[in-house]
This record gives C-alpha cells, structure tokens and sequence, in this order.
C-alpha cells in the first residue's frame, strides 16, 4: 500500500524562506499549497485539524469530513496504524506515499511528520490525485516540517492564551495535555475553574460548511440554557464542546442534562434545521482522566453519523448507546473489499425493484423492534395487516429464520448499511443487475428501413422506447446502425424470461403503440428471435 519516497536534490529557496520565516501556521499551509498545487492539510499528533488550505476545494471525501468533523475520520486511522504507517512516520524523516483506498473516498496522498524538538507534534498531508509530487516537492517537504512542528506548537500556545486560562485549561482536559491531575485541579482552582467530579462532553458539529451559521445560533441557545446549569463550552470553525456537570451523587444526571440540551435546541431550532447537525454525547464518568475519552466518543458517534448518513432520528447520539454502528465502516469496507452479499437481501431488493416493494426497510424496522409488529406497524405507518403480509412476503421469497438471533443480528447490520449507506445499496444493486443479466432472453432482430427514412426512423424509435422500457420484465434494449449497409439496423432487447416479451408486451397496448410508430418503416418485414446466454465454464 505504500512506499518510502527516497532522493535528496536542491530545490529553489525562495518559497521555502518564506515558509520558514512565517509565523503563522495558516500562511504557511496555503504557502505549500501554492507551491506544491495541492490541497494541503495539517493535523496536530491526534489527528485533529490543525490547518487545510483555503486556495483548492477539491478536497476527497476523507478530507472533506476531516474539515468538517475538525478530525481525521477513525477508521482511516485505524487503517494507518494497521499498516504500520503511523509507527513508521514517527521513526523516519521521508515522506510516504499512500495508495488510495477508493471505496473510503481516500485518494492518493503524500504524508510527513512534523516535529518539534525531537517529538511528533503533526502531520503534513498533500493530497496526490492524478498527479504525483517530484522528488524535488518531497525534499522540500522535509526540509519545512521541522518548522510547522514548532508552528503547531507555537500555535497551540498561542490560541490557549488568546481564549483565556480557562479555556486552554479546558483544551488540556480535553487534549490530556497536562502533567498531573494535583496539579491541573491547582492551576484550575487559581483560574476560578471548577472542576467537575461528575461529566459528559457534548459535540455538536454541522453536515456541511453552508451550516456553519447556526452554530452562532447554538451559542445563544447554549448560554441561555446553562443560566441554571453548570457546564462549558468550547467552539471551534466547525464545533461547539460542551462540557456538561452532572450532580455528584446522581448516576447518569450529566447525560440527563445532555438529553435536556438536545431537546432544547431542537425546539429553537426547528425540527428541519435541527438535522443539519451532528450530535454526539460520550459516556458519563467520575474521573478528571476520562474527560477526553469522553470527548472522544462523542467525536465517533459524529464521525459515524458522517459516514453513513443516517435518516432522522434513526441512529443514537449516544455513545453508550451507539451498538453495532460503531462497527458499520469496518464492515462496509470488509464487506465491499470481499465482494460479500447476502443472497437473502439481494432477493428482497430484486423484489423491491420489480414490484415497488418495500421489503428492505420493513425487515429492518421489524428486526430493530425485535419482531414487535405492533410497534414496528406503528413506526412504518401502515397496518398491523400489512406488516404481516409482509413479513410473510419475506418468508416466501428468503430463507431468513426469525428464532435464529445471529442471523437476525448479521442481517441488522447489513439493512444498516443498505439502508443508510447509498454506495452500499448501489453495490447490491449493481450485483443484482450482474445476476439478472446472468439468466436474461435476448430479443434479436435484423431490421431493413426504407432508403431515405434512416433519421426518420431512429427518431420515431426513441418515442418508442418509453413504451418498452415501461414494461415489466424489461432490462435494457440497443439499436445499432450497420456500417456497410444503409438502412439496416440490429436491435436486441433484453427481458428477464421470454414470457415477459411474447405474452407481457406482446398483449399489451404499449406493444400496439410500438407497432404503430416502428412497423410502418420495415421492408420487408423483420423476423424475431430469441437467444439464451451459453455457459462456457
């Protein structure tokens, strides 16, 4: 996957004194951009957004979530630590190239430590594309990143000092970047920080830049709000932090009080504008330590929601709550990455497009609500009758044993993905339209136009198609010109069995009006065939 990028040789100066002379992190990314002419982006040793270059907008889709969630997303860096890259990054001064990972919208990248004074303190990222950065550009790069190191860390000094002792306070909570809680509870007590002994972190980040205004809204919401609560908040470009306070004594008050906020703001919001954000809240605890896990999980219920775009009020914004979500992006890249289907979901999607049948979200909503009919009819809206025909529907078509949990819970998490996640629908899609290919009748007929009517016929021939491509059992249909002969024409048409074209269309009025466009063009009049796909092993 990936490779060392080797070779030093001199490159001009003038750029990179600039670079090293800037004192401003932000200048010297759209610097390298310029340059390199690349999306840049710098993340601090976490991960986290640190800088991205404003002059390209052609970010990928890793990136893209990266600016908008302020973090790299968690399963690209599980994927770099599994390869061993982020260990590699920090024993050596070259820059790697990364292989793109296609199906997680993660092009082809360049990437290179930046340390200060001996330690990781970053990470550089200029993302390749079609076009592949010169020896030249990766020498340059490693003789810059020693100064973005100590940028990344001036810059963390500075932002804490402009936000005020509490808020660089928080931020160390928040990054656990202080030496000893003893010490961090004095240097809070001296900054008039009350520290809380019972706590949940709240994120709250937007689905796009477009959104960004309403965490100015947010703000108001939350100052209002916490008038008789005790809690903190942080805001970034594209993120509000709020560290809630529970009561000392009483489990769970925190998340309580998170739940409470929510609520709130999507009462001032309005339900519509509401679902422009992303929520997470991370679990409860007692321990100054775990503040930043908290933090963390709720960063991963956001990056999840990110990932699989889920519909209103389907997924948990709690961490402790989030179940098999968590593990939603390890299986859509196993899953893609094997090319696995489930022949039971392919079944009900090949019901679902030929029918206009909703079998998929109503096995999902059975399966969520543990095969409760009443609530499961309740949520889809229909009748409790309904869902039964349904669900007896699903029994005739599959071989899904509802007494069986593994399978119930491995096809939950396959409708969770299908349902969620378009590029994995549309997979199962493609692969269902592979298998009726596979079995499809192939109408081939040797059409002879009259000299002269060519364009006249090929126009009366796309009025004509709406009126096949309508009929059931249709899968596509190609007319081609012959090169050596004029007026003559091959058209194949592809129908799922052979019934579909002799006896659906045949019978049908839409065949009538086929008839009354087309035939008046054939002389002589053409013989129809149908042909079988041969096997050949």
């Amino acid at each position: 996957m990936t490779f060392n990028l080797l070779g030093k040789v001199r490159i001009p100066m003038e750029v990179k004194e600039l670079i090293l002379q800037a004192e401003d992190i932000h200048k010297a990314t759209e610097l390298i951009s310029s340059k390199l002419k690349k999306p840049v982006i710098i993340e601090n040793k976490n991960f986290e957004l640190v800088s991205y270059s404003s002059a390209f907008d052609d970010f990928d889709q890793t990136q893209q979530k990266t600016i908008l969630s302020k973090k790299c997303p968690i399963f690209i860096i599980d994927r770099l630590k599994k390869e061993g890259i982020v260990q590699r990054l920090d024993q050596q001064p070259d820059a790697i190239r990364i292989s793109p990972i296609e199906d997680l919208g993660f092009q082809q990248r360049v990437v290179i430590a930046a340390k200060h004074l001996g330690h990781t303190l970053g990470y550089v990222w200029i993302q390749e594309s079609d076009h592949s950065l010169e020896e030249t550009d990766l020498h340059f790069l490693e003789e810059i990143t020693p100064h973005l190191g100590k940028l990344i860390y001036d810059q963390f000094m500075k932002v804490n000092a402009k936000e005020g002792r509490k808020e660089e306070l928080l931020w160390q909570l928040l990054q656990h970047e202080y030496g000893s809680e003893r010490q961090f509870r004095h240097d809070a007590s001296l900054a008039m920080l009350q520290v809380p002994d019972r706590f949940s972190v709240v994120v709250f980040s937007v689905t796009a830049p477009q959104y960004k205004y309403m965490l100015d809204e947010l703000e108001t919401t939350v100052n209002r709000f916490r008038a008789d609560k005790q809690l903190y908040y942080l805001k970034t470009e594209f993120q509000i932090i709020i560290m809630i306070e529970g009561r000392v004594k009483d489990r769970f008050s925190s998340r309580n009080i998170a739940r409470d906020l929510i609520e709130e703001v999507k009462r001032e919001t309005g339900e519509e504008e509401f679902y422009h954000f992303l929520i997470g809240v991370g679990k409860e605890y007692t321990t100054l330590i775990h503040m930043r896990k908290s933090f963390l999980e709720a960063l991963e219920v956001i990056e999840t929601a990110s990932f699989i775009n889920p519909r209103p009020e389907s997924m948990p914004r709690e961490f402790a709550r989030l179940g098999i979500y968590r593990y939603l992006a390890a299986l859509y890249e196993k899953n893609s990455s094997e090319d696995y289907y489930s022949e039971d979901l392919l079944l009900l999607i090949k019901n679902d497009t030929e029918k206009q049948t909703e079998l998929l979200l109503t096995l999902e909503a059975y399966l969520a609500n543990n095969g409760k009919g009443k609530q499961t009819a309740q949520e889809l809206f229909i009748h409790p009758n309904t869902l039964n025909y349904r669900i007896k529907q699903i029994q005739e078509l599959t071989n899904i044993d509802f007494s069986d949990f593994n399978s119930k819970a491995y096809l939950y998490t396959e409708l969770l993905l299908l349902n969620n996640v378009d590029n994995y629908y549309q997979r199962y899609k493609s692969a269902f339209r592979r298998d009726r290919r596979k079995s499809m009748i192939t109408e081939a007929v040797m059409l002879h136009v009259e000299k002269g009517r060519e364009q006249e016929y090929e126009e009366a021939f796309r009025e004509a198609s709406t009126y096949i491509s309508s009929m059931d059992g249709y899968i596509s249909h190609e007319l081609k010109r012959c090169l050596e002969v004029d007026g003559k024409y091959l058209m194949l048409i592809y129908w799922q069995t052979l019934e579909d074209h002799t006896i659906g269309f045949r019978e049908s009025d839409e065949y009538k009006e086929w008839s009354r466009l087309l035939h008046p063009f054939y002389d002589p009049h053409p013989t129809v065939e149908h042909f079988e796909k041969v096997d050949l092993g």
